[in-house]
């Protein structure tokens, strides 16, 4: 080992580095150090363990280095702590002993098997005795190396013998059985307690763990100094938002990070048909907690056993009751804290939500791109991908997609490509497998965004290049919704708010749909599409209740454009309706309401399209709601002759057809007419090919359908205008 070294802040790693003994260094670290890429480090924090180097992206700060939970774990230290790295020499390997009782006891895989799958773990990676690694192809399962040879610090290579065994090797140190003890039985005193999960399995929600790391690592790790700022430390916070985005899993993570006893209660298991008996059940939690404190209470589906009192029966409210006294109950010293996780935060009774007991609100939302970019690498970094699969492009494409989703996208694709591996080979042999880009689109097909599953959610793929002329419209659609979300920057240095609501108005089969959706996939955005009557309910406060909801998916997946259909359906004047029972006065007066919010989103843009903008109520139309009308015209013959561009462009159309003078007999036809009538002179081509030839066997003679000027003219007959 070198005399020198260098102090740096520990951070956590890169997702795809988790469990790969990976150390990223800054370059001036790096410099200082004199150490390349590969070369091994030592970090020393309260125990020394050792790491392969590798360079931090630029822009890392440069005092940090960058390693995953096992590597911290094997060091003794946690996020914020300091370590001092040093390079050192390493030997290759001749042998490797591991210890693993809990992979012997959990599976029925041979151990030649075993051991195979934990020599490709390891290769090229630097260890040393105590050590403790996790194989995440072995369902994450942590093996302690017990015994090196040669007995100092070593590299795996393929020349070495690693031999898995069920306890540690005879005469080990009282420190590698310790840390076999620790690992088998999740014990909590121990670095990595049973929940499994670390920071580096959690991926785009870096700001929301930074949040909850605050509000429950320090309480528990250095309550000293909230004694010294003589404040109590936070008693409980409160995770909310979709299903499947992580709330759980970050609970998991910062109790394993914090070193804490971690116990999760899920409503069901609480509640009891004696009187008393649910009761008697909370406190029994909290006294065990207390008891082996420092530790962390976790209520998954909190709103399963904490809602409304005045919504309740009697034993729902004397639990809310109960869990009320008892966060009161909690300690000053901070060594218990409690979780809350729930899909439902408006159904809480409000009394939980007060300072002193949830003492904090964490929304964990849908995330963004860079943040699916980040899970995708945790779901595929032990993934054989081929050289096709690009996950920035589905990280792009996966809009409205949660954690959990994107998880199942990984499987799915991988099960894909297991089928696929079965349908083409008899043996089922692993060797030479990957994951393609083909698999993830099949995988992308069967993957519904729960994000969006209760409305419509797609990103349009078809851009202005499908909609024939209306050139101004095109215009002002571009600058009210693509500009507010490509160029947020200028509109905040000029001090102005973007458009909150844009209304397309004009007559039937104009384009007013086909606009919507062309400006969706410009944008590259999320396009929700509700048609008017499908919010409606018989059911008073249904309807109302749509709308909320419609907004809120909006709102989840944003960057999204929510497009009302048909929206007079949904909003006609309130002064001149008739005995609906009020019902349309109600679905105005919510839809003004959450209008009124989404103007506070810029990336949320309402889109609405009518035919009779003169029956949509007054109050709509105002600035700060749908405050630009863009009028979709009937075509001219100009737009008509764009129009029969965009629906002849890949038909096989006769060199004889003119279509200038073909749009020049289109008088009255909107763009809805102009398509029939293509439509319609193919078909006719289609049936003069088939008529020629004998049933099936016109198949053969596809390249003879040709669209002449008179299916042309048959079909200007057929299909009569809109507009006359």
């Amino acid at each position: 080992m070198t005399e020198d070294g260098v102090t740096l802040v520990v951070r956590a790693a890169e997702k795809r580095d988790a469990g790969r003994g990976i150390a990223r260094l800054p370059e001036a670290a790096r410099r200082e150090l004199g150490v390349l890429s590969g070369e091994t480090v030592v970090i020393d924090g309260k125990r020394e363990t050792v790491a392969k180097m590798w360079p931090a992206r630029p822009g890392t700060d440069g005092d940090t280095v960058l390693i995953d939970a096992d590597t911290r774990a094997n060091a003794g230290v946690k996020i914020g702590d300091s370590v001092r790295i040093q390079k050192v020499a390493v030997e290759d390997a001749r042998a490797v002993t591991l210890a693993a009782p809990s992979v012997f006891e959990r599976t029925s895989v041979s151990q030649d098997t075993i051991e195979t799958v934990v020599k490709a773990e390891l290769r090229n990676r630097p260890l040393q005795i105590g050590d403790r690694v996790r194989v995440e192809r072995l369902g994450g399962a942590t093996l302690v190396v017990s015994e090196t040879n040669p007995e100092t610090i070593v590299r795996v290579t393929d020349e070495t013998r690693v031999e898995v065994t069920g306890k540690p090797a005879s005469g080990a140190a009282a420190t590698v059985r310790d840390a076999v003890k620790s690992v088998t039985s999740g014990d909590s005193s121990s670095q990595r307690p049973a929940t499994g999960v670390t920071y580096e399995d959690i991926g785009g929600l870096d700001d929301e763990l930074e949040l909850v790391r605050e509000m429950i690592e320090l309480p528990l790790s250095e309550p000293e100094v909230f004694a010294h700022l003589g404040i109590e430390p936070p008693k409980g916070v409160l995770l909310h938002g979709p299903p499947g985005t992580g709330k759980t899993l970050i609970a998991k993570a910062v109790a394993n990070e914090v070193n804490a006893s971690f116990t999760t209660i899920s409503g069901p298991e609480v509640l009891s048909k004696y009187k008393g008996e649910s009761e008697e059940k909370l406190r029994e939690v909290f006294q065990d907690a207390r008891e082996n404190a420092p530790a962390i209470i976790f209520f998954d589906e909190i709103d399963s056993i904490a809602a409304k009192r005045d919504d309740s029966g009697d034993l729902e409210n004397r639990v809310v009751g109960q869990l009320l006294s008892l966060m009161d109950g909690l300690d000053a010293r901070g060594d218990v804290v409690v979780i809350g996780a729930t899909n439902r935060v408006d159904s809480l009774d409000p009394a939980l939500r007060r300072g002193g007991r949830f003492d904090r609100e964490i929304e964990i939302g849908v995330p963004n791109e860079v943040g699916r970019r980040e899970i995708l690498d945790v779901h595929t970094r032990r993934m054989p991908l081929a050289d096709d699969v690009d996950i920035d492009r589905f990280a792009s494409r996966t809009h409205g997609f949660v954690g959990a989703d994107l998880e199942s996208l990984a499987k799915e694709a991988a099960m894909t490509a297991l089928r696929r591996l079965r349908r083409e080979n008899d043996e089922l042999s692993v060797e030479g497998l990957t994951v393609t880009r083909a698999d993830f689109d099949a995988a992308m097909a069967t993957v519904e965004p729960s994000a969006m599953r209760e409305y419509v959610a797609e990103q349009p793929t078809k851009g202005f290049e499908a909609v024939g002329g209306l050139d101004d419209v095109k215009q002002t659609l571009e600058r009210a919704v693509t500009w507010p979300l490509t160029y947020a920057p200028l509109f905040e240095a000029a001090a102005t708010d973007p458009p909150t609501g844009v209304l397309l108005y004009g007559p039937p089969g104009t384009g007013k749909t086909l606009l919507a959706r062309a400006i969706a996939a410009e944008s590259g955005v999320n396009f929700i599409h509700v048609a008017g009557p499908e919010l409606l309910d018989r059911y008073v406060g249904e309807s109302e209740k749509s709308v909320r909801e419609v907004f809120d998916r909006a709102r989840q997946a944003a960057p999204s454009i929510l497009f009302f259909d048909e929206i007079d359906a949904l909003a006609t004047n309130r002064d001149s309706v008739g005995s609906d029972s009020g019902v349309t006065e109600r679905v105005v007066s919510q839809l003004l309401t959450e209008m009124d919010n989404a103007a506070d989103n810029p990336n949320l843009v309402v889109l609405a399209a009518t035919n009779r903008r003169d029956a949509l109520d007054p109050a709509l139309l105002r600035p700060g709601r749908l405050e630009t009308h863009v009028e979709v015209p009937e075509p001219d013959i100009d737009a008509r002759r764009a129009i029969l561009d965009v629906h002849t462009r890949n038909k096989p159309v006769s060199p004889d057809v003119d279509l200038d003078d073909v749009a020049a007999h289109m008088d009255g036809y909107t763009g809805a007419d102009v398509a029939a009538v293509c439509r319609e002179a193919a078909l006719r081509a289609i049936q003069d090919v088939a008529a020629a030839y004998e049933g099936v066997t016109a198949n053969e003679h596809a390249d003879e359908v040709s669209i002449t000027r008179t299916h042309f003219d048959a079909a200007l007959e057929s299909v009569r205008p809109t507009m006359v």
